[in-house]
């Protein structure tokens, strides 16, 4: 099948969950068309199971030609993470930056740990042993919330302006760290190698710093280019340049691509690029971006929920996924709690702040895409079930009761 062929594939069942959700359901939009592809996905697995098809290798073959590690961190990401940048409200981030810090830097080491330790002894509880690198390598998986989910959900939610950014700007900049994280477990555990804290510290300087870098140097040239052009189609052509520039830059530099388009959409959100922007081409690019996040939105909520066709499971690793999906919540209590200790937030309301930041670690695209980039064999396929569990609880569990959550700690 053509690229073409594989997007009018995906558009089409978007639409057509889309329209099952809206007459059925009723659900946040992502979540109904990723409920209604789960469900489709275990129909066709029934069939195979009992009914032998070819179809359902074709769709498994369509799936395996997606490439959907390169399709969520080389393409349709760096749309969603710049999207989803512009949206964020700076005058507020700026008020909680050392919240999001802590989060984002120490909250994703402490979820990391916590959940490593905790997993490696649930799979040599249930028999099925790994070493304590691959257990690291999937906490730096599901430690990251992802960006896509989480500002999905606030756009639903009555959250103070402050939580709104506190949320956002963590689901932002966390997954730059993970990934550095899981790179240097991965090759720990993959090539049983050692690795220095000298050599931790240069990744993650060269992931994070030099992606933050190019961005921010991106975005300054293009808050140039707005004031020379003028012109709102112009201003479309300078932000689709920045977005897809910045990120191919730091992929092909070995850069944080995701931190990248985040700082160069934050730039897109500061008060200095709006005066160089004309009222015209601001109001076309905000409506630019909001229909590109809502499409890829729909396609990647399809492409995640038929995964499950990827996937293998047993007796053993079920159990495992199902304690899982509590550890993950732990660990994200941990890292929640104390990385905000040394800038704990303040406010009558904060033990509040703290349970709706745990309950709303949403966890997503960018945990199936690192699951699914790791090299093939038993530990891959293990990694992949338990992921596929917590993120698939996080979403729709998690996603859908968040707002009595919010009412409870947050009643105003």
């Amino acid at each position: 099948m053509t690229s073409l062929g594989l997007l009018a594939l995906v558009l089409v069942s978007a639409t057509v969950f889309g329209i099952l959700n809206n007459r059925l359901l009723r659900l946040p939009l992502t979540i109904g068309i990723m409920v209604f592809s789960l469900v489709a996905s275990v129909f066709l697995m029934l069939i195979d199971q009992f009914l032998p098809w070819e179809g359902v290798h074709a769709i498994r073959h369509l799936l395996a030609a997606v490439d959907m590690p390169a399709t969520l961190l080389q393409g349709a990401l760096s749309f969603l993470l710049f999207a989803g940048a512009q949206a964020v409200d700076l005058s507020a981030l700026n008020k909680r930056k050392f919240s999001v810090l802590a989060l984002a830097l120490l909250g994703t080491l402490i979820a990391v740990a916590v959940f490593a330790t905790g997993i490696w002894g649930i799979l040599a509880l249930v028999g099925l042993p790994i070493s304590f690198a691959w257990c690291v390598v999937l906490g730096a998986i599901l430690a990251p919330t992802d960006p896509v989910s989480v500002i999905g959900m606030l756009r639903r939610l009555g959250l103070p302006a402050e939580i709104q950014a506190l949320f956002a700007g963590e689901s932002l900049f966390n997954d730059g760290v993970a990934v550095v994280i899981f790179t240097v477990a991965l090759g720990v555990s993959h090539h049983d190698h050692a690795v220095s804290a000298l050599h931790l510290a240069e990744a993650f300087g060269v992931e994070v710093g030099g992606g933050l870098l190019v961005g921010l140097l991106g975005g300054w040239l293009a808050q140039q280019a707005f004031r020379i052009a003028k012109d709102p189609h112009l201003d479309v052509l300078i932000s689709l340049s920045l977005c897809t520039g910045v990120y191919s830059l730091c992929t092909a530099w070995g850069m944080s691509g995701p931190i990248a388009a985040v700082s160069a959409g934050l730039i897109m959100a500061a008060p200095a690029t709006h005066r160089a922007i004309s009222e015209q081409g601001r109001k076309t690019l905000h409506f630019l971006w909001e229909v590109v996040d809502e499409v890829l939105n729909a396609m990647l909520f399809v492409l995640i929920g038929f995964q499950v066709l990827e996937t293998t499971f047993s007796l053993p690793l079920i159990w495992a996924t199902v304690l899982a999906i509590p550890l993950s919540l732990l660990s994200r209590a941990c890292s929640v709690l104390l990385a905000t200790l040394p800038v704990y937030i303040r406010g009558q309301d904060r033990m509040g702040v703290l349970a709706v930041l745990t309950w709303g670690g949403l966890r997503g695209g960018i945990s199936i895409s690192l699951a699914l980039g790791l090299p093939d064999g038993p530990v891959r396929d293990s990694l992949l079930c338990i992921c596929y569990g917590v993120v698939i609880f996080t979403i729709v569990v998690q996603g859908l009761t968040i707002a009595p959550v919010v009412r409870k700690f947050n009643p105003r």
